[in-house]
């Protein structure tokens, strides 16, 4: 039985994800269009509801072209290799404490793993695979300058994302997110607890997404679109979904790690029945989430692009010792107030 309610949790995660994904794109383009003074996709659908149906049908029926000396086989896993890696991300992630349905206890995680942290970082350090070999297969040298670009970049900014958790990891004494997440109760979030690991964190995870400011990678002036150039169709639409569900997946690492988790202040004391308490829990985080998301978005259009000196200098000469520092201060204090 408990295999069953894996496989069920897993269906409805992805299918959610997957949704609001797609939704995710035209939350971009929407806002995108109020920061430019324009109106956006508003035609398909009743205020353009139905656009990502459509985005996503014009791509499956799109020709797939593969550039004549470029290496299928790897031109064809690149793309897979970066969603897999963004959505099984996921599965660690706590999106509530627990709920009771038809009489069984279930747990609102699909894997309760004990080093979750670790688990993490150990996917992410993969998607650097995926645009790399994006790059190298194709076989042309603007996508493989933008595949060079995103592994000197993403590798940089690992260190100080992986090092910028320590100081969250040692609040809490548990590498375990349920535990991280259950130490947060009330206002004790870790965005107050930890306001230096949350910005390099912040920062480290745009550099990780390929988002602007750190879109060097793509960096259309200069390398037309970078690691994907020779992609086309289904694949390209793999590409773009694979930039909004780290997105989400990182919105989703930063509620959990620095914004409370699923905790909704005070919710307890209303008296509500458990299980409205785990509907509303799984609400507060998906809000959490995608206000955040929204926040990465705006981001985008506002902030130009960094050169690729800044880029590096940023995240070697500053990011990099600013969370060493973080640590030591973080594991003086724990040892001051024993």
């Amino acid at each position: 039985m408990e295999l069953l309610i894996t496989v069920i949790k897993i269906i409805l995660v992805m299918l959610v994800m997957v949704g609001i994904v797609a939704y995710m794109v035209l939350l971009e383009r929407r806002l995108a269009a109020g920061i430019q003074n324009r109106l956006g996709p508003n035609r398909v659908g009743w205020q353009g509801l139905l656009q990502p149906i459509a985005d996503v049908l014009k791509l499956v029926f799109k020709e797939d072209i593969v550039p004549s000396n470029a290496n299928r086989f790897i031109h064809h896993l690149a793309p897979i290799i970066s969603l897999g890696v963004a959505l099984t991300t996921i599965a660690v992630i706590p999106f509530g404490d627990r709920i009771t349905l038809f009489g069984y206890d279930i747990k609102l995680q699909i894997a309760d793993v004990n080093i979750g942290i670790l688990y993490i970082l150990a996917l992410t350090s993969l998607g650097v695979y995926g645009l790399t070999l994006a790059g190298w297969s194709s076989n042309s040298k603007y996508p493989l300058l933008g595949a060079v670009r995103s592994s000197a970049q993403m590798i940089s900014y690992e260190l100080s994302m992986g090092l910028s958790v320590i100081g969250v990891v040692l609040v809490a004494g548990s590498l375990e997110l349920d535990t991280i997440v259950e130490m947060q109760s009330g206002w004790r979030w870790n965005i107050i607890l930890q306001p230096v690991g949350f910005i390099t964190f912040v920062v480290a995870a745009f550099a990780e997404m390929n988002r602007l400011p750190f879109d060097l990678p793509e960096a259309e002036p200069e390398l037309v679109a970078g690691y994907h150039t020779e992609y086309s169709a289904l694949k390209f639409g793999l590409f773009y979904m694979s930039e909004y569900a780290n997105m989400f997946v990182s919105s989703a690492l930063i509620t959990t790690l620095f914004l409370g988790g699923w905790h909704v202040p005070f919710l307890t004391s209303f008296g509500l029945p458990d299980f409205w308490v785990s509907i509303i829990q799984v609400l507060g985080f998906l809000l959490k989430v995608i206000l955040f998301v929204a926040f990465i978005i705006i981001i985008r259009w506002t902030i130009p692009r960094f050169r690729y000196d800044q880029l590096m200098n940023l995240g070697w000469k500053f990011m990099l010792p600013v969370s060493i520092l973080n640590i030591l201060v973080t594991a003086a204090v724990i040892l001051l107030m024993k």
